[in-house]
């Protein structure tokens, strides 16, 4: 028997409430029906992580540039419809961009 269940036996009538972290993300940002494409390539000898197939809003996909690189806390930038982040970050963009609804495409390795 773990806690949860522990507390409600404790306090039957009890309802808990849902914090803010375990509400599936929804954003203003406009879902697309093809996949988005996630690759990863090296440039200068160095890791970086391209996003591109975004048919939206250019300005809906710098939204998603900028939180991307702010929830992983690392560069990059946005240029000819293409979102370049530095490092390998594949699975972790992946499971940010599906809990946002999303479709994500690994492409390469």
């Amino acid at each position: 028997m773990d806690l949860q269940d522990q507390l409600k036996n404790l306090f039957p009538d009890h309802k808990p409430e849902v914090s803010e972290n375990e509400v599936e993300e929804k954003s203003d940002i406009w879902l697309q029906d093809d996949p988005i494409i996630c690759k990863y390539e090296k440039r200068k000898g160095k890791p970086i992580t391209i996003l591109e197939g975004y048919t939206g809003a250019p300005d809906d996909f710098k939204k998603l540039a900028k939180e991307l690189k702010q929830k992983l806390s690392v560069g990059g930038s946005f240029k000819d419809d293409k979102i370049i982040i530095q490092g390998d970050y594949r699975d972790k963009i992946m499971t940010i961009l599906k809990g946002k609804g999303f479709n994500v495409k690994r492409v390469g390795g």
